[in-house]
């Protein structure tokens, strides 16, 4: 018989019922061994063809009600010697492709998770908590091994480029050779911090795998989670002083007036004149800088509280700026300018881990004070209403130590709202 009849009788003949699943299993159990012809394989509930299949090959008789048929992978690399010339890994070969080497796969596979991993642990962050938590956490959850697979284990390097060069890290950087330019506010564009850590602009769009890495990132160093919804994300990017959008960062303010003789600065001063609230742009603030007229700012986290001030108080009120969550680009901007010109700033948020972070965070980096934020406001609040349980990871209050013992232990959190007639009595000019 010539080679290619046989061929063409071995591929139709082992492509009946009686081979399908008896190939199949022999396929798996080389590609978990390294192809070697060890042991058996089995078929569970076989069929009357794979009976006589496995009778034909062994030339052993088994039971017409057998709810399982073994058969070595030595008897069936035989018999497709003897039948058709080849064996049972040529066979395979032939009929649907090489065989994967799994152990060599897997080998490989860890090899470059190990690299990849080996390469971001010799970053400049590696020795800050939430950037060692942040890898473990993408090398325990899988998302190391899939951007493996996939070949884009790059995107943790471009990631760890990007981490570094976000501006609370720009002084880690040897030169100014390393240094991606700043916008004039002082923050980063997200098309200028993409083309450096990658040289694609837009390798951090929203959605992108690189994004996604990074927030991950980000949202570990504040100690939440991945907002949801695309403003938050903004936030978060702009917490770590990066921008989308300079025309959509903003702050909410009311009655802070200016110094200065820019359009911006008529337009605060005619809104503090007649107790308006008022939104600027971190584009406004980098184009016609803007330094508060107010000396002391308060500073609160929801908008509520400040349409309550412009409602009751309006230009009575005392300055007041609303960081609607996580403060933006553009009101860290105005509040820096306000503390360098001599502004103090009484800070406050919610009763809640991530108020606690917000208000931590603006000790830290504006020097500002806290403003009814101790355990005493914290309980004598509590006391007034039901609250919902607090979510995500404890946060401390360095300024007030019991403050953070008390929420633990009560696990309640406690919106600004609820302390409206308080603040608003501290916002009352005299």
């Amino acid at each position: 018989m010539s080679a290619e009849r046989r061929e063409y009788r071995e591929h139709d003949e082992l492509q009946g019922e009686g081979w399908s699943r008896l190939l199949a299993a022999a396929r798996r159990r080389l590609e978990r061994t390294s192809g070697a012809l060890d042991g058996d394989i089995g078929l569970e509930g076989p069929s009357e063809a794979e009976r006589r299949t496995v009778i034909g090959i062994t030339g052993r008789y088994r039971a017409e009600n057998a709810q399982r048929l073994a058969i070595s992978l030595h008897e069936l690399d035989g018999y497709l010697h003897d039948r058709y010339g080849t064996g049972l890994l040529t066979t395979l070969d032939r009929l649907h492709g090489p065989l994967r080497d799994r152990p060599a796969e897997r080998s490989d596979e860890e090899a470059r998770r190990e690299q990849a991993l080996k390469s971001a642990h010799s970053s400049r962050l590696a020795g800050q908590g939430w950037f060692a938590a942040w890898l473990e956490r993408i090398a325990a959850d899988g998302t190391l091994t899939r951007l493996v697979r996939r070949g884009d284990a790059p995107l943790l390097d471009a990631a760890v480029r990007v981490l570094e060069s976000l501006p609370g890290d720009r002084d880690r950087f040897p030169g100014d050779q390393d240094r991606p330019p700043a916008h004039p506010a002082g923050v980063l564009p997200l098309p200028v911090l993409a083309e450096w850590a990658t040289g694609d602009t837009k390798a951090l769009v929203p959605g992108s795998p690189l994004e996604q890495l990074v927030l991950r990132a980000l949202a570990q160093r504040t100690g939440g989670d991945i907002p949801r919804v695309r403003a938050g994300r903004r936030a978060l990017w702009e917490s770590a002083g990066a921008i989308a959008d300079d025309l959509a960062s903003q702050v909410l303010v009311l009655n802070i007036g200016a110094e200065g003789d820019t359009v911006v600065c008529d337009w605060l001063r005619d809104a503090a004149d007649f107790g308006i609230p008022f939104r600027l742009t971190l584009h406004q603030l980098a184009t016609a800088p803007v330094v508060p007229a107010a000396r002391t700012i308060f500073v609160c986290e929801n908008p509520a509280v400040l349409r309550a001030a412009a409602g009751e108080l309006q230009d009575t009120s005392a300055a007041l700026v609303c960081t609607e969550g996580v403060a933006s680009a553009a009101c860290h901007k105005l509040l820096g300018d306000a503390v360098r010109a001599g502004a103090r700033l009484h800070w406050r948020a919610d009763f809640d881990w991530a108020g606690l972070r917000i208000t931590a965070g603006a000790v830290a980096r504006h020097g500002a004070r806290p403003w009814r934020m101790t355990a005493a406001d914290y309980t004598a609040a509590l006391s007034k209403g039901e609250s919902t349980p607090l979510a995500g990871p404890p946060a401390a209050s360095p300024w007030d130590p019991e403050l953070a013992r008390a929420m633990a232990e009560s696990g309640s959190t406690v919106m600004e709202e609820r302390l409206l007639p308080a603040l608003l009595s501290d916002l009352t000019r005299t």
